[in-house]
């Protein structure tokens, strides 16, 4: 999602921030930039702040190695920057970003657990780790390898039977139908190069207008 979209500024100033107060280091809390879930907190300084505006890869300054980390440099789930915004003393920043796969190392969408909306959230997180990784045995990289025309057919299909079960099953049925309708929408949608907090950017945007 390209900055002009969100409506952000890409980067704060850093001659603005206020780097006495924790060592020269200020909190950076990373929030996703289409969901709102807030996904982890890490610590940035002046170098680590000049690499993410960059890179526009979410870079940290890992206080335990002593030097600048990139998140993802091991594992691939990166921090795609969108924006960086101060609080109002200037000692914290909101970082905005767009994770490619899970941020937790637990393997999960949030460092902070999950809420019960934030399934959707988790379900589009694993898929883009499947299509990163392409791991053996995975049906998500599998439907992905058989194209866009394949996975664009599992919706279709699975359209259909959410909407009979509508109409000629009970409650579970339904929900179970829409379930694998939801889940191979994100296997579609990630076939294009897209996720489920696009869909999230476009519903919120109509709803602000």
């Amino acid at each position: 999602m390209p900055p002009e979209e969100t409506g952000l500024a890409i980067g704060p100033d850093p001659g603005a921030l206020d780097w006495s107060r924790s060592g020269g280091l200020v909190a950076a809390v990373v929030q996703h930039a289409a969901t709102r879930q807030v996904l982890m907190l890490g610590w940035m300084d002046r170098a680590a702040l000049a690499a993410t505006l960059a890179s526009r890869e979410v870079t940290f300054f890992s206080r335990s190695r002593q030097r600048l980390w990139r998140k993802g440099e091991t594992s691939g789930n990166v921090l795609d920057l969108v924006a960086i915004a101060p609080d109002c003393d200037g000692d914290a920043l909101l970082v905005q970003a767009l994770p490619r796969g899970p941020t937790c190392h637990l393997d999960r969408a949030s460092c902070f657990g999950e809420a019960p909306g934030d399934v959707f959230a988790l379900v589009d997180a694993v898929v883009a780790e499947r299509a990163r990784t392409r791991p053996a045995g995975s049906y998500v990289a599998r439907l992905l390898d058989a194209g866009v025309r394949r996975a664009a057919q599992k919706v279709g299909e699975e359209g259909v039977e959410t909407a009979l079960a509508a109409v000629a099953e009970d409650d579970a049925a339904l929900l179970g139908e829409a379930a694998d309708l939801v889940f191979h929408l994100t296997v579609l949608l990630r076939a294009r190069g897209m996720g489920l907090g696009d869909v999230a950017a476009v519903l919120r945007g109509r709803h602000a207008g």
